[in-house]
């Protein structure tokens, strides 16, 4: 059986911190979702649960689709809620979620990047479309910057399709061939990182450094302000990335056919 399959088989009655966050989703909205979009949620939460430490990995995190309003989508899954800065309703899609502009649209996870351990960290973010931008490194999920000690990021450039990973170290890794789906990074050594993209992990063989203290931004790095459309953040401590992105990929998928 498909994994996507799999991970969306039936579920019976709701998980009680998925409860809790559609009841949380629907107050912000004003009015319920619907049975599908909460059947897709609560499936969500469980096949989190499935996979042993990675809920609980997960300390600050958004579904960034799904809810009716940009206030329902900005709820938090776990930890702080995000602060808006300059999106507003014409930039948020309910199945695929919410667009930079690429000038002034960002989010700041009100999570600090040294809340994390130096060693035992990921990053993590769904795009739904990469953006459009040139020149600079745009961040899709970020906190300092290449060249700055200890920071984490993951961002790309459009122009040539490059796109960079760090986490807790001052040197970008960088690959190529970003695509829409799920991108991540994630730290449980001293000596190196994962990342992973278009389905598949990479090794980054970069030391860790004592991490920046800063909050980590979502569409920008530095400035660098993307336009690309995000529909998931997570930040935490290290977790299966493979295990995250078969969850979240499941979740874009149900809510996508359930609106």
């Amino acid at each position: 059986m498909p994994m996507n399959n799999r991970l969306l088989r039936p579920t019976t009655g709701l998980d009680p911190d998925a409860a809790q966050y559609l009841a949380a989703v629907e107050a912000a909205d004003g009015e319920p979702l619907e049975p599908a979009v909460r059947t897709a949620i609560n499936a969500f939460f469980r096949n989190l649960k499935a996979t042993p430490g990675l809920f609980d990995a997960i300390k600050a995190s958004c579904i960034l689709c799904g809810a009716r309003t940009i206030p329902g989508a900005l709820v938090p899954l776990k930890g702080s809620a995000p602060t808006n800065n300059n999106f507003a309703s014409p930039d948020y899609d309910r199945q695929t979620g919410l667009k930079g502009d690429g000038s002034t649209t960002y989010l700041d996870s009100n999570r600090a990047n040294d809340a994390d351990p130096q060693d035992d960290k990921h990053i993590a973010v769904y795009v739904s479309n990469v953006g459009t931008d040139s020149g600079a490194i745009r961040g899709l999920i970020y906190a300092g910057s290449g060249g700055i000690s200890g920071s984490s990021g993951i961002g790309y450039r459009n122009s040539d399709g490059v796109s960079g990973f760090q986490v807790n170290c001052a040197t970008n890794t960088f690959s190529s061939g970003l695509t829409a789906g799920f991108v991540g990074a994630s730290r449980s050594s001293s000596t190196e990182f994962i990342y992973r993209q278009n389905n598949s992990n990479a090794t980054a063989l970069q030391s860790s450094e004592p991490p920046l203290a800063t909050n980590v931004l979502l569409y920008s790095r530095i400035g660098n302000i993307t336009s690309a459309r995000l529909a998931f953040y997570s930040i935490g401590e290290s977790l299966d990335l493979a295990a995250l992105d078969a969850s979240v990929s499941a979740l874009i998928t149900a809510i996508g056919d359930a609106i």
